[in-house]
């Protein structure tokens, strides 16, 4: 390498797990970097050379690629302005036996070498390979160790009742990790009980308490940080509501545990309120979006300019579709005065729009011109460079699914789990970019009578097209 190169451009990486002791004037990445600087100084004959740029992960897992100044460090191995990473350990650099594969390929394709100062091997040799992998597997197993620990204190914690983590809730305060029961704002908590039993509902609930100017819980983090002091909304009341700490709970896992402090609400009254949530309920978010609907997140309200959203309702067996403004379904139905839509009605009067529009001059007219205009252009700058993303990615992991299968373990479980789900996500890709590559084909030139027919051919299928179909063209048009 030094008779291929004058100068040895090397770049440090260090990282450290948590943020304790970051805030110190010498702190362990200042100890790691002193560490490697000291090495690349005793390689100065062979022409190394630190570069003044700082790759410091400070508070980030090695068992994610998500840091920071990681993805620096590849886009300027990528630009081709580093010829070394040096680091002081393997597992600064990564923990993880797949991300590590990953990035050993990427300094490959770059001709990068890569140095651990603690640990001596040669990445261009098949033992210095098996060395990195032997030792990223331990790596990776003391990971998954710390993992279980961790989990298991935090189930041990929670059987005795003590604090688990989390933000301060109204009516309890954190204190030297222990919930202590705030006697000002318990008050409030029993008396927002006692207004549902009344009212019934988590939106008058809301708005009675926005009448009243009463926000939510104001805390402030250890990094200063201020949160909450904002107005009530349902899924805010909702969570107070079912939170089980104010009857002396703590929750884990979806197992209740009696807790340590106090409880603010009776038993009896949080039950009474869990009964009427549950006759109240109505279908979640995640259930409307599994459901199908025409028209869902492409209508804008007129009156105050938030999304249309689909809603249902069941009245006597029956079920009823609806579309409503979002703004009146989160803040309150007095926050906008759009009715509520059926939903019927206006996907009708949409799609009578659209077969209009299927034949008229106009329409017909400026379809067949910006046809003409991308035949001459050809394909988007936007469609090149996430076909070029794709493509990128798919050879990411072909080479990682390439590492693994040298390792020539591949039949134990975390392998085959890992070779497995790499293959999962290689077939979409691939699906893909066939798209991608087979839409920027041109297909030569379109005549005008192409264009009509092809568009009033729409009006006599639409009744006996899939609904996804319907919603499909309504998303092109």
């Amino acid at each position: 390498m030094s008779d291929r190169r004058s100068k040895i451009r090397c770049a440090v990486y260090t990282r450290k797990s948590h943020e304790e002791g970051l805030d110190q004037e010498f702190n362990s990445l200042d100890a790691q970097r002193q560490s490697c600087e000291a090495y690349i100084e005793s390689q100065r004959h062979e022409g190394w050379n630190c570069l003044s740029n700082r790759y410091d992960d400070g508070g980030f897992s090695g068992g994610t690629m998500d840091r920071p100044a990681l993805g620096r460090l590849i886009d300027d191995i990528e630009s081709g302005q580093i010829d070394c990473v040096v680091v002081y350990k393997v597992d600064r650099l990564s923990r993880s036996l797949l991300d590590f594969a990953r990035l050993i390929a990427l300094f490959d394709e770059h001709d990068v070498s890569f140095v651990s100062v603690t640990q001596q091997f040669n990445t261009t040799t098949s033992m210095g390979r098996l060395t990195l992998n032997i030792l990223l597997s331990f790596a990776q197993f003391e990971r998954e160790i710390i993992g279980e620990r961790i989990r298991d204190k935090k189930l041990a914690t929670a059987r005795q009742g003590k604090y688990i983590g989390g933000q301060p809730k109204l009516g309890l305060d954190i204190v030297d990790r222990r919930y202590v029961v705030n006697r000002k704002e318990a008050e409030l908590v029993r008396r927002i009980f006692e207004m549902f039993l009344q009212l019934q509902s988590c939106r008058k609930v809301a708005e009675a308490l926005d009448a009243e100017g009463i926000v939510t819980k104001t805390y402030t983090t250890k990094t200063g940080k201020t949160f909450g002091g904002t107005p009530w909304k349902r899924r805010t009341l909702y969570d107070l509501l079912t939170d089980q700490k104010y009857i002396g709970k703590i929750v884990h896992k979806g197992v209740a545990y009696d807790a340590e402090h106090p409880a603010i609400v009776d038993v009896a009254v949080f039950e009474k309120v869990q009964k009427v949530l549950r006759a109240n309920k109505t279908y979640t978010h995640k259930q409307q979006v599994r459901r199908f609907a025409l028209l869902r997140r492409m209508l804008t309200c007129g009156e105050c300019g938030s999304r249309i959203m689909p809603s249902w309702c069941r009245n006597h067996g029956r079920e009823y579709r609806y579309y409503t403004c979002s703004k009146k379904v989160k803040t309150g139905y007095g926050k906008c005065t759009l009715p509520t839509l059926p939903a019927g009605e206006i996907e009708k009067l949409v799609v009578d729009h659209l077969r209009f529009l299927f034949r008229h001059p106009d329409v017909i007219a400026r379809t067949y011109r910006e046809i003409q205009r991308l035949a001459e252009c050809g394909p988007s700058a936007d469609v090149l460079e996430r076909l070029e993303r794709l493509k990128a990615r798919q050879e990411q992991t072909q080479t990682a699914i390439r590492a693994i299968l040298d390792l020539g373990q591949h039949d134990s479980g975390f392998m085959a789990e890992e070779l497995k789900r790499l293959s999962g996500e290689l077939k979409p890709l691939e699906l893909e970019i066939r798209q991608l590559e087979t839409d920027t084909v041109d297909g030569g030139p379109v005549e005008l009578e192409q264009v009509t027919d092809a568009l009033q051919r729409i009006d006599p299928i639409w009744d006996v097209l899939h609904p996804e179909e319907q919603r499909r063209v309504l998303d092109l048009l």
